[in-house]
């Protein structure tokens, strides 16, 4: 049977490309593909480790059997509109989420934005490039949003990340979060930029003078990423600039 592959982040760096394609036999399961990737790109052994699967844009265990036809994506660890979740490519408009958002027994809304800053650990950085699995993306951060919506006492909340070149000073993450108390606002806001970092498939490249590299995200929460010394390497990360 015939799979198909997507790498993404600095995964796709070390394969050379964002997508292969491997003929499987019939009973293969995730760990399998896993162990192909590793045959076929032997620099991704030790990242594997630290990284996430989904199969048709579900996360995946590797004993799962394998279809043809299925899609297998690799996500690293992660960087990750309205109508509770959204993925844009244009500036985020804070203003204008949070007059959709607010309503008359709103008694407090709490935003975060996350901002590019102008250098990393002393490196000036010049812009950002953030990319995602979008359809996953979108389906997990409106998964968060309604887990946050039953866990925290709030009324409603917003997320929305933006994708592709990102200068200095603009936002490339919004989350508000609106309720009648200011402290299930706060609560809920922090656990949801929290949660989107260590689960959401979206990941940065930073630009500086001297080079670029991936960010090095958050490992993946031990439900979804689960090492097997039978195919993933010993824990570590890759760096895009080597």
């Amino acid at each position: 049977m015939r799979v198909r592959v997507l790498f993404f982040g600095v995964l796709k760096d070390l394969a050379g490309k964002a997508n292969t394609e491997f003929d499987m036999p019939d009973g293969a399961v995730v760990g399998d593909v896993l162990t192909r990737c590793v045959s076929e790109f032997p620099r991704m052994k030790e990242l594997l480790n630290s990284s996430a699967v989904a199969v048709n844009q579900q996360y995946a265990a590797e004993e799962m059997n394998l279809n043809a036809t299925d899609e297998i994506a690799l996500l690293p660890p992660v960087s990750g509109g309205l109508s509770k979740a959204g993925i844009v490519r244009d500036r985020i408009d804070t203003q204008a989420v949070l007059s959709l958002l607010k309503r008359g027994e709103d008694g407090a809304v709490v935003v975060f934005e996350g901002v590019v800053r102008n250098q990393t650990r002393g490196r000036r950085t010049l812009y950002l490039d953030y990319e995602a699995y979008e359809e996953m993306a979108l389906q997990q951060m409106e998964e968060i949003a309604e887990r946050a919506l039953k866990q925290f006492a709030i009324r409603d909340v917003a997320l929305v990340h933006r994708l592709g070149r990102l200068d200095i000073g603009e936002t490339s993450v919004l989350i508000a979060v609106t309720s009648a108390h200011r402290a299930a606002a706060f609560e809920a806001c922090r656990w949801l930029i929290d949660t989107l970092k260590r689960t959401v498939p979206i990941w940065k490249k930073e630009y500086f003078e001297d080079g670029a590299v991936w960010a090095d995200g958050e490992r993946f929460p031990d439900e979804i990423c689960r090492p097997s010394s039978g195919h993933r390497g010993s824990p570590g990360r890759a760096d895009a600039s080597k």
